[in-house]
């Protein structure tokens, strides 16, 4: 199993904390965001690595070849992360992908045991939700069935509805990553739509209703997680740590 990191995007709600720093390196307590994602998966014994890159990408590079001597690692260059999203930062791993894939976000400050969880889950496809009545327009947010299986997933579907908020953490089969990047070559070679999240595709692929492509939700609500977009998510986060730290 590969795990794919997205860290190309500028992160402009940052502002004016990621002028000199790709949001991936800003410290949360002693280590940053990177670093901390990179450990939790190596702890689920995952060594191999794709990561993409773009804002302030020589940073990443060096603090990767600085810190992480030990772990198998391809870097590639998203040179055109202002005006795309991670739809197009995925797509551009699609000849580098030769197996499973653990596909992150690099803005989350998260607990190791939802790595564990989505391993572990006896899914083929699936991501990460946090649980909770707690949602706003904003979030990814996701719809199940009974059976945890995602009917829809996006920002825009019913807060109602909804059961909680994907976090950006999936895992994916190499037959499900074969249609996923399908469809982002049509959509980004063909219809040049490049600045899209890309839960639109996921989304795509549910709504072909295929058996054998379904992805589910897995509830990791009983772990810490954060997604890291604005200056107060960041502070949030810092005081979280401090916190537990001096308990």
């Amino acid at each position: 199993m590969q795990a794919v990191i997205l860290a190309a995007g500028i992160a402009k709600r940052l502002r004016p904390l990621t002028d000199t720093t790709p949001k991936c390196l800003l410290n949360v307590g002693e280590t940053n965001l990177l670093h901390r994602t990179i450990d939790n998966i190596i702890e689920n014994g995952i060594k191999d690595f794709v990561f993409v890159t773009g804002y302030r990408e020589n940073m990443i590079k060096e603090y990767l070849e600085r810190n992480f001597t030990e772990i198998n690692k391809i870097i590639l260059t998203n040179p055109d992360y202002e005006n795309n999203n991670n739809s197009y930062s995925l797509w551009m791993t699609k000849e580098y992908v030769k197996g499973e894939m653990l596909l992150l976000d690099s803005d989350i400050l998260f607990d190791k045991g939802i790595i564990a969880k989505l391993l572990n889950s006896g899914h083929g496809n699936c991501l990460a939700v946090n649980f909770t009545e707690k949602l706003d327009a904003e979030q990814i947010k996701v719809i199940v069935d009974k059976e945890n299986k995602i009917l829809e997933i996006g920002k825009e579907i019913s807060i109602e509805q909804s059961i909680g908020e994907s976090i950006g953490i999936e895992k994916f089969s190499i037959n499900y990553l074969m249609e996923l990047y399908n469809i982002l070559d049509r959509k980004i070679v063909k219809e040049n739509n490049v600045n899209e999240f890309y839960e639109a595709s996921f989304q795509e692929i549910i709504n072909r209703n295929d058996a054998g492509n379904s992805i589910y939700s897995v509830d990791v609500s009983e772990y810490e997680c954060m997604e890291i977009d604005t200056a107060e998510d960041y502070y949030n986060a810092c005081n979280l740590y401090k916190n537990k730290k001096g308990n």
